[in-house]
């Protein structure tokens, strides 16, 4: 006889508070109760087995209001009992309890875990839930206007919705009610005063040094989640991330110090996938990693590794997913992390690893190396630097805008370059800059 497990569990005898694992196996994937085996598997039977195989289904319906299978099975003269339970595809309850098997345990359901748990034996996500207390003058109508125009720029809006009312919107979006009530996702996508309703609708950023006890600066974004991302970027982008400078034949090019695409990427998947009823994200930056961390457990059956390989889509809020999906800000079919994976790839960045931690998904990424990419850029510059130098070494007489026009660039970039070689004393200009020349008097180590 196999162990006891998921979906196996064993009594020596039969009491009734035993129909409490069956209601757990009925809520969770179904399973077999038997009857007649002790907790290390060997079979000791029961008495009366016929009489219990016709109380037991009996109790059963009385108690749960479902119907299994119950059998006598024999093995050495002995005879013991199998309760066959099939998954309930709705929520059963045993005395006004409801319990759940996880693993080789029977668990009590309270709290967020049975709302959850119900939501989700109904086909339904928490922001489908209909808000009483909400009117159509707690939303935004900048918000609106704002997912309208990224809606019609990714194509997937008429670009005649940009007149519509915001009734009309909501309502095209399924995110109101047949009797007219919004639901949980129109005030988190587009709410005013999204705290007025949810107290989690948040985004904490913290800068860290030495460790989690070194906390050097902190910042906390909310509102409306549609807009949401945007309003992190900036906050990183002026306090927490690095914009890096170089240079392509003297252009000056500036970089955020990790991949922007994928960044938002990441931001919009811990967005859109986050569990609303839990605590705000958090993103730990410290000087050589960032780790943005989400409540809300993979899906069924999935494992962080399923999320790097080619997966289907189950996002945790279908709504939220959908106006996302319509917004341009992600796709439909489970592309998030490979889009992920090629633009850390192309920044020449390790692809950022993803845990489960604490009820929720953990995404951990590498900054880049400041010191290797100031050597980068000041490689490139001296490259230009040279060339520089070698078209003035051929013609001294050369102009700036020809240098510029040798180079490709404009000429105020090189004129920089022409200016800061000068200022060491590398480069001399004789005579007037109309008739001059110019003298390089000292090529060793130009800028």
């Amino acid at each position: 006889m196999n162990a006891e497990s998921q979906n196996i569990e064993f009594k020596e005898s039969w009491r009734d508070e035993y129909v409490k694992w069956v209601c757990g196996f009925a809520n969770a994937q179904g399973g077999k109760l038997y009857i007649g085996i002790d907790d290390k598997g060997n079979i000791c039977g029961v008495e009366n087995c016929h009489k219990l195989s016709e109380d037991i289904p009996n109790k059963i319906v009385a108690l749960l209001g479902i119907v299994v299978n119950v059998n006598i099975l024999h093995n050495n003269d002995k005879d013991y009992i199998e309760i066959d339970v099939d998954p309930s595809n709705i929520p059963i309850s045993f005395k006004g309890k409801y319990y759940v098997r996880s693993g080789s345990t029977t668990q009590e359901l309270n709290g967020i875990a049975l709302q959850h748990f119900i939501l989700k034996k109904m086909g339904r996500s928490w922001d489908d839930i209909v808000n009483e207390h909400a009117t159509i003058d707690d939303i935004d109508r900048n918000a609106i206007d704002y997912f309208l125009n990224k809606g019609i720029k990714a194509g997937r809006i008429d670009e005649n919705e940009i007149g519509a009312s915001t009734l009309s919107v909501l309502e095209n979006l399924g995110l109101v009610s047949e009797d007219g009530k919004l639901k949980n996702a129109a005030l988190l996508l587009f709410g005013k005063n999204t705290h007025r309703h949810f107290t989690c609708v948040e985004f904490k950023i913290g800068k860290f040094g030495r460790n989690e006890a070194d906390l050097i600066s902190q910042d906390l974004i909310d509102g409306n989640i549609i807009q949401m991302a945007d309003r992190v970027m900036q906050v990183l982008k002026n306090k927490y991330f690095t914009m890096l400078i170089h240079y392509e034949n003297l252009q000056r090019i500036e970089t955020l110090e990790v991949p922007q695409d994928a960044l938002r990427e990441i931001l919009y998947n811990a967005i859109c996938h986050k569990d609303y009823m839990g605590a705000p994200i958090q993103m730990r930056v410290w000087d050589d990693h960032v780790e943005i961390w989400n409540e809300g457990p993979l899906p069924d059956g999935y494992t962080p590794e399923t999320l790097l390989r080619q997966h289907s889509s189950h996002p945790r809020n279908k709504n939220v997913a959908s106006v996302f999906y319509k917004a341009g800000f992600i796709e439909s079919w489970g592309r998030g992390y490979k889009k992920i994976r090629e633009g850390f790839e192309s920044a020449k960045l390790p692809m950022p690893q993803i845990e489960s931690s604490e009820g929720g998904v953990l995404v951990k990424f590498q900054r880049n190396n400041v010191n290797s990419v100031q050597k980068s850029v000041q490689k490139s510059v001296q490259k230009s630097v040279q060339k520089i130098l070698s078209f003035i070494e051929e013609n001294p007489s050369i102009t700036t805008q020809e240098v510029a026009n040798l180079l490709g660039v404009n000429r105020s970039g090189v004129a920089r370059h022409i200016k800061k070689l000068q200022e060491q004393g590398i480069l001399r200009r004789v005579g007037p800059d109309n008739g001059g020349h110019w003298e390089i008097i000292n090529r060793q180590n130009p800028i």
